[in-house]
């Protein structure tokens, strides 16, 4: 017969192994608020994972508010107060807290949604204020983008009306 392991292997899915190392990052100050997270395509080469496994990690820190992500720009650190403490829709996963050596273990009804919390449509207010917060920063990457380009032409009419 041969010996028990000491410790059985963890089984969780590739995709939460990355997001443990990514969320690591971010809380320990690696990555910094409002710092671009690393491509999809870099997350691969990272993890050694596919496609669809990096996007995985990365929805789970958008699901618990560390991140952001804006069409066709990428993802982005949530910004936090300077006790390094996220918004109010941010809470640990129970396996994070079961695995994480500075964080106090919380049980599983500490991690579940308070009992009166208003819902709409089978959301929270925060799940929704964190939606809405994320088309908010989206709309605002929109429109400093368009009042570039606006500066760009102001700058090519001026450029041309002194030529003539």
């Amino acid at each position: 017969m041969s010996p028990a392991p000491e410790s059985k292997p963890d089984r969780r899915p590739p995709y939460q192994h990355a997001a443990d190392e990514l969320r690591r990052d971010i809380l320990k100050g690696r990555i910094k608020p409002g710092a671009q997270m690393p491509s999809i395509r870099e997350l691969q080469d990272r993890f050694g994972v596919a496609n669809m496994t990096a996007r995985s990690a990365l929805n789970v820190l958008r699901d618990e508010g560390l991140i952001y992500t804006i069409h066709g720009r990428g993802s982005f650190v949530a910004d936090h107060d300077t006790t390094g403490q996220f918004g109010i829709d941010y809470t640990a996963p129970a396996w994070y807290l079961a695995n994480s050596l500075k964080e106090p273990e919380q049980s599983h009804e500490q991690l579940e949604a308070k009992p009166g919390e208003p819902e709409v449509a089978g959301a929270t207010i925060t799940e929704v204020l964190s939606v809405l917060r994320d088309e908010i920063r989206a709309l605002s990457a929109d429109n400093q983008e368009i009042r570039q380009e606006i500066a760009a032409l102001k700058a090519r009419v001026e450029a041309g009306e002194h030529r003539s």
